[in-house]
């Protein structure tokens, strides 16, 4: 008698096999610490694996999208951190009525289960929290200017949709930006204040910055002066010093994320795709904004905390000649190209110290880069100059101050935002509603870099 045999798969077919069988076991897990046992002993369907397991086991996604309208981010998570699932927990206890309340509009369940990072709790009620405004539109959601009527003080709050964050995928940097700033208390850096979840919503609570960022005053202004650039750079500089001992990249320097006090002086802001690195270690994602990305990140890695000194060499030379160095292209190899030609030399006109400092941050090879920050300080541009905190913070900024009261500065801060989504603006909506829709800003569009590219936004 002849037996009919089995054959073994392949061993492509018995890794997907092996993923599909994983896939399946943390499905029921993930249900068995949902609830009760008895209320969810049933197998998940083949849709579900699928999902789960593209989840987990997708190797990278390319994305670019432009910002503002002259600046592009990618994002592809290909570096251990990036490529963590977020750990199951326990889901949350409900809340009041107006978020728990069932709707064909609801989210899954699933979405409860979330970053333990941030608290369950509800929003702060009217009688402590008073939502003044809208500060601006996220590519998750909106960011408002809060008042803290107990403490009497003002703070930004984004609130970004637990369903934009696990449809794009981002867990695990809203994740890292929370234990990232919960670290970083510095003079020159944006200070995290708070953060919470309720049910649907993910609320990340900074101070207040009423001066706006960089960018605006430098479309304003067109150029700065050497002495202004003087200030920045030592600013700036002591950020990125601070932030390297501690073993983080920032990988996002630029105009936008550096916002001013009211004295006109640097706040780094903005650590959603900051990567904590170990010593001697490298990463590989393209990920930042694309006119400020060095050649390393442009090419896909390995790179380290050089790449932080490059973007900050990219942004005093576009203060100092009022226009970037590489205009934006719409993709990372054809801005990998132009970036590998440029000279990246300024006119003779300017101060010799300046042109060696730039030419030093500009360095196409990290190894030879200005890359820390007390060779930064030893620079011949810094002489005489304190990098003492206090002392550089004595003296307000005088242009930036003349700048706040410049007559386009409200329209050159929106930055083409139509004014009719503010009078349009329900904070109630947004945090009450089951689900929060949000569609990118007017000025922001998302290129398409291969048939197979998945797009992402972030905050």
């Amino acid at each position: 008698m002849i037996h009919k045999t089995e054959r073994w798969p392949s061993q492509e077919r018995a890794a997907e096999l092996d993923e599909s069988l994983f896939s399946s076991f943390l499905c029921e897990i993930l249900l068995l610490m949902g609830s009760d046992i008895s209320r969810n002993r049933k197998r998940v369907g083949p849709a579900a694996q699928r999902r789960l397991s593209h989840g987990f086991f997708s190797n990278r996604v390319a994305s670019i999208t432009n910002r503002l309208g002259h600046s592009a981010v990618f994002s592809r998570p290909a570096d251990g951190l990036d490529d963590r699932p977020p750990v199951p927990k326990l889901p949350l206890p409900p809340e009041d009525d107006s978020e728990t309340s069932p709707t064909e509009t609801d989210p899954p369940a699933f979405i409860s289960v979330f970053l333990p990072e941030f608290p369950q709790q509800r929003f702060p009620g009217r009688d402590h929290f008073q939502v003044l405004g809208f500060i601006a539109k996220g590519s998750y959601g909106p960011i408002l200017k809060v008042k803290d009527i107990l403490k009497e003080k003002i703070y930004a709050v984004k609130v970004l949709p637990k369903s934009e964050i696990m449809k794009l995928r981002v867990q695990e940097q809203s994740k890292e930006e929370v234990i990232i700033q919960r670290q970083l208390k510095h003079p020159f850096i944006h200070n995290l204040q708070d953060c919470w979840q309720t049910q649907l919503h993910l609320f990340i609570m900074y101070d207040y910055c009423d001066a706006g960022d960089l960018y605006t005053y430098w479309l304003l202004k067109g150029r700065f002066g050497e002495e202004e650039v003087r200030l920045f750079a030592a600013e700036l500089g002591s950020a990125l010093g601070f932030l390297h001992d501690l073993g983080i990249m920032h990988r996002d320097v630029k105009m936008e994320n550096i916002l001013l006090s009211d004295q006109g002086h640097l706040r780094l802001s903005d650590f959603g795709l900051s990567r904590r690195l170990k010593r001697g270690g490298r990463a590989f994602t393209i990920c930042g904004t694309i006119q400020y990305m060095a050649p390393e990140v442009l090419s896909g890695g390995p790179y380290n905390h050089a790449a932080d000194w490059w973007s900050l060499g990219v942004l005093l030379f576009s203060l100092v000649t009022g226009e970037f160095p590489v205009p934006a292209e719409p993709d990372h190899k054809t801005m990998l190209s132009k970036v590998k030609d440029f000279p990246y030399v300024l006119p003779k006109t300017f101060n010799s110290t300046l042109i060696l400092l730039l030419s030093e941050l500009l360095c196409k090879n990290p190894a030879n880069r200005l890359r820390n920050l007390d060779s930064f300080k030893m620079q011949a541009f810094f002489r005489g100059v304190s990098f003492d905190s206090l002392i550089l913070q004595k003296t307000p900024v005088k242009s930036i101050l003349e700048l706040r009261t410049h007559p386009d500065w409200a329209a050159k801060a929106r930055r083409g935002l139509s004014l009719d989504y503010l009078e349009n603006f329900d904070c109630d909506k947004i945090l009450r509603s089951p689900t929060t829709p949000t569609e990118p800003s007017p000025t922001l569009s998302n290129i398409d870099l291969s048939p197979a590219t998945e797009q992402t936004c972030r905050v």
